[in-house]
């Protein structure tokens, strides 16, 4: 069972990001829970409930598909990430991998879930849109300019893939 919950989002403006207290569970076992913050990574976690992903924290920022999917809120990029590799494996199951990133691209796998991607992509629309409900009244400026088109767009995706046989593949 995979259950993602973000709650008391938060907008910080001197930073220009978006927090929550999030709480990631997938059969059973927590695998984060913490105030993270979240809108740095919510294009790439939006995109994965739709694509395989292949994170690198040190990507600029127009490559958004790389994003870790939870970042510290402090404002250091160094700080503590959450990335995770995602693959679609067929049979409605999607593979997430926690992996440690290192600076060259390569990575350090530690464990592997596999979730349902209808499940997934229920969650990932609905923190979608709370989130674009949450931003809309904000003057936000956020270091990807793009955040909210891309989250609108993904958004989009996702209701349209709910509604097709082939998940959105």
């Amino acid at each position: 069972m995979f259950n993602l919950r973000m709650s008391g989002m938060s907008f910080d403006s001197g930073l220009q990001i978006v927090q929550a207290d999030v709480l990631l569970s997938i059969d059973g076992e927590t695998v984060i829970e913490e105030p993270l913050c979240i809108d740095v990574g919510l294009p790439a976690l939006l995109l994965s409930g739709l694509e395989e992903m292949e994170p690198y924290r040190w990507a600029p920022a127009n490559e958004w598909r790389r994003m870790p999917f939870f970042v510290c809120g402090c404002g250091d990029p160094e700080c503590r990430g959450y990335s995770f590799r995602v693959k679609h494996t067929g049979g409605g199951q999607s593979e997430w991998t926690l992996v440690e990133e290192a600076e060259d691209g390569t990575y350090r796998e530690h464990e592997t879930y596999r979730i349902s991607a209808d499940e997934c992509r229920t969650q990932l629309l609905e923190l979608g849109e709370r989130f674009l409900a949450f931003v809309e009244p904000l003057d936000y400026n956020p270091y990807f300019a793009d955040t909210v088109p891309v989250v609108k767009e993904l958004v989009a995706r996702l209701k349209h893939s709910a509604g097709g046989a082939d998940g959105g593949r």
